[in-house]
């Protein structure tokens, strides 16, 4: 039968009884008895005029105001307020009520049925096995979109994304977005890059990273491109082939030893193809480059100029050398800045030293013991451990154009045969 609502509601609706509304609905939802005696410690007048109003019957005196539940029961069925007790009173004057266990099992397959169509992409691409294990340990996915019924529609998303990737040829990465997901922006940020990005690490083996640069560098593994133009690396005399527009105009600015901008669209779209087992040179300053042009002009060995952090389209274009077995010597400033360089590098593809070991920087100092102090974090320097030490105690720093016509001899040379690569 239903309750008689205005009835109810003056028994149990005011705020001197919704302590007891509450008690009553968490035994409801843990499962409890309302068998039971209730306890409200420090209750006041009005909460205790309002029990008495209840039961019929003034409480115990003292600063607890004890309520029988079977009590306010039987007072309820009698009265006709609520004709099926207390339980229905509850649920009628605060709404239907759950069981916690059963709450917990409903959330439960609904996470389930949220993660289903991801599941099932996931089930195809065994490379995301250990990716997807690890966002469940994480709870990555659910810190993010809160419900389940927020991260359904996203999670499929991303399951549609990821059958999709990598792409090739490589495209735009807002294109990409616009035709998979209707907006060309969706992978600039928020939660459905941050789990995209996150899978992309799994199925190209790219190492974890922050920062706008280890985006894009991921992105491109991925054949996504972020900034296609921007995106740039100066060389000098790289050899050209006939197969690509890039290629032949390689070939015809190397002719006259003039550098060559490439940009990450040329490198992707228009790819170059190294011939193999070459060797490039590779510089951290242009300062390099300019005088490998002026000096020795299509006489200079190829030189590839990293402009400080490698660039997208820098690490794309040495990995072009190194996948068509090419050996990389790198040389940069003997500073931390620079050493850290060397290192990221060091992280994305092989290279030996060219002139860039303890001995070198000995060798300099003796030439240029008055350089600029070294400032900064040391950094550690894998290809030469004792390298680290030796900057720490000499803190000075030597910056490669002071080490112009050592780098120029070796250019203007011919090739020599380098040890294995350092990995």
């Amino acid at each position: 039968m239903s309750p008689d609502l205005p009835r109810l509601r003056r028994l149990l609706g005011g705020p001197e009884t919704s302590w007891l509304v509450d008690r009553v609905r968490r035994r409801l939802e843990s499962g409890q008895s309302l068998d039971d005696t209730v306890t409200r410690t420090g209750a006041d007048d009005a909460e205790r005029a309002a029990v008495a109003r209840l039961l019929g019957r003034a409480p115990r005196p003292g600063r607890s105001l004890s309520v029988p539940l079977a009590a306010v029961d039987q007072v309820l069925r009698a009265s006709g307020a609520s004709p099926d007790g207390l339980a229905a009173a509850v649920i009628a004057l605060t709404g239907p009520v759950t069981p916690r266990q059963e709450a917990v099992e409903q959330l439960a397959l609904a996470w389930r049925r949220a993660f289903a169509p991801l599941s099932e992409t996931v089930a195809a691409r065994p490379e995301l096995h250990d990716w997807y294990a690890s966002l469940h340990a994480t709870g990555l996915a659910r810190r993010l979109t809160r419900t389940p019924e927020e991260a359904a529609p996203l999670l499929a998303t991303l399951a549609r994304l990821l059958l999709r990737l990598p792409v090739s040829p490589p495209r735009s990465l807002g294109t990409f977005a616009a035709e998979h997901t209707g907006h060309a922006h969706a992978l600039d940020q928020g939660p459905l890059a941050t789990l995209t990005l996150d899978a992309v690490r799994a199925l190209t083996g790219m190492p974890p990273g922050v920062g706008a640069q280890a985006r894009r560098d991921t992105w491109a593994a991925a054949g996504l491109l972020l900034d296609e133009l921007s995106s740039q690396v100066l060389t000098l005399n790289l050899p050209g082939d006939s197969h690509s527009a890039t290629g032949r105009a390689l070939s015809a600015l190397g002719s006259v030893g003039q550098p060559a901008v490439l940009t990450l669209r040329q490198l992707v779209r228009d790819t170059p193809r190294p011939p193999p087992d070459g060797m490039a040179y590779v510089c951290e300053n242009p300062s390099v480059v300019l005088a490998a042009a002026d000096r020795l002009g299509p006489r200079s060995a190829p030189l590839i100029c990293l402009q400080g952090q490698p660039s997208t389209a820098a690490l794309h274009l040495l990995r072009l050398c190194t996948d068509a077995g090419w050996t990389l010597r790198y040389h940069g400033d003997f500073d931390w800045g620079g050493i850290r360089i060397a290192t990221h590098l060091l992280a994305h593809v092989p290279w030996t030293s060219w002139h860039y070991t303890t001995a070198d920087y000995h060798a300099a100092l003796a030439r240029h013991p008055d350089t600029a102090p070294l400032t900064g974090t040391p950094a550690e320097t894998p290809w030469d451990p004792s390298l680290v030490g030796a900057l720490g105690t000499a803190g000075r720093r030597i910056e490669e154009e002071l080490v112009l016509d050592q780098l120029l001899a070796d250019l203007g040379g011919p090739p020599e045969r380098s040890p294995e690569p350092t990995t």
